[in-house]
């Protein structure tokens, strides 16, 4: 009886074996891959169609927003594309919805795949507005092709699609770069939610197909993925009038959300304290002295309070009653000097005139000097002047040794004697 049973366990072991080897065969058929045979596939997957188009007008919508491709696309993308789902959204947005933008909404975007289409619905449902749809880039296909391009949409529910367009840049203030993939949003007043996109790899942005009107335009460093302008993340804003376009640039920073504190106060003169405060105050907001209460020690006697002035202010009245304080002193004492007053230019002198030429002195040649002898100044008597040149002769002679060996330059004088 010992053989049987220990035969029918071996059998059992057996199928057992037999039903796990078949197991492992079916599994391994179903993995998927690539196709025997054929070209690998490389193209990227391709929009055929989105539903609603854009430009559509439906009024009283209430279907999901359709994305068909041309093949089966990845049921869990990169998240490469952007971050987050709607505006409102108190998480980071994960799966299908970091690719697709729908706004205006003010809640989170229910997005669906089925295989080759992606259902769009905002879970708030259809309201009547304008609404604009962008596809980001990071859909893959089975075998991990990327689809890279972007695809944007805008239909009605009712409203008429305006014409207009904001562009811009963003920027970040503190790091001086730009903002790449910043989150843009522009919402028209007084509404609450408005239209969103991506800024590009250059951190530029534009936002089409608007109607005119006043936007307040936001740029916000989302960092972590939620699509809204959180307390501790870089933003900035700026308030638009847009007619047909407008373009305008934004400088993304964090903002402090702790007021200012008092952190000194110091005496100044009988009626006057200077208040330092912790951070620099907002200079756009007047100074009410309702806000500010003085007590006289020690029986905390209330002070009224004449003004609050800023120091640029302070300083400004300060100048101009130093400078009435001198007038009034010089129109008082005529002798005193004026200190406020700026000195007179001094022109410079003229430069002084060139000096005359030096005399040309004549030549000590003899002929000069015999030509100056014998210029009479006045008419003399002819035994003079026989006798003046008798001795000018002499002289000359004296004076040049080749003179005496020419005796012929002489006649006309022995002639005339």
């Amino acid at each position: 009886m010992a053989r049987p049973a220990r035969r029918s366990r071996r059998q059992a072991q057996i199928a057992r074996l037999l039903l796990a080897g078949a197991a492992g065969l079916v599994l391994a058929c179903a993995s998927v891959g690539d196709p025997p045979g054929g070209p690998p596939d490389v193209a990227p997957p391709k929009i055929i169609s989105i539903k609603p188009e854009s430009g559509a007008v439906v009024p009283g919508f209430k279907d999901n927003l359709v994305i068909q491709f041309d093949e089966t696309v990845d049921e869990q993308p990169s998240g490469g594309g952007g971050r987050g789902g709607g505006s409102g959204s108190t998480s980071a947005v994960s799966g299908l919805a970091q690719q697709i933008l729908l706004s205006p909404v003010a809640g989170p975007v229910k997005v669906s795949w089925h295989r080759n289409n992606i259902s769009v619905k905002p879970k708030e449902g259809w309201k009547r507005r304008v609404y604009r749809l962008q596809v980001l880039p990071g859909f893959y296909d089975l075998r991990r092709n990327r689809f890279d391009s972007s695809a944007t949409v805008l239909f009605s529910t009712g409203p008429e699609i305006g014409q207009a367009r904001i562009g811009g840049i963003v920027l970040k203030w503190v790091e001086q770069t730009i903002l790449v993939r910043g989150l843009i949003e522009a919402v028209p007043l007084p509404d609450t939610v408005g239209y969103l996109t991506v800024a590009d790899s250059r951190s530029q942005f534009n936002l089409e197909n608007l109607r005119p009107g006043r936007y307040i335009v936001y740029a916000t460093a989302d960092e972590n993925g939620d699509r809204r302008r959180g307390l501790r993340e870089a933003y900035d804003s700026v308030e638009v009038t847009l007619d047909s376009s407008a373009n305008v640039a934004l400088f993304a920073f964090p903002h402090d959300t702790v007021p200012p504190r008092t952190r000194t106060a110091t005496f100044v003169d009988s009626i006057t304290v200077r208040v330092e405060f912790s951070q620099p105050l907002d200079p756009t907001k007047s100074l009410d002295t309702t806000n500010l209460q003085v007590l006289e020690l020690p029986d905390s006697t209330p002070v009224a309070v004449a003004q609050i002035l800023t120091q640029r202010q302070f300083d400004s009245l300060q100048t101009s009653a130093r400078q009435k304080a001198d007038s009034e002193a010089a129109a008082r004492d005529p002798t005193a000097r004026d200190t406020t007053a700026r000195p007179p230019r001094l022109r410079p002198a003229p430069p002084p005139a060139a000096p005359p030429p030096p005399a040309v002195r004549p030549s000590d040649c003899p002929s000069a000097r015999r030509h100056r002898a014998r210029a009479p100044t006045a008419r003399a008597p002819a035994g003079a002047v026989g006798q003046d040149r008798r001795e000018a002769r002499a002289s000359d002679e004296a004076r040049d040794p080749v003179r005496r060996a020419r005796p012929g330059r002489d006649e006309p004088d022995r002639q005339e004697r």
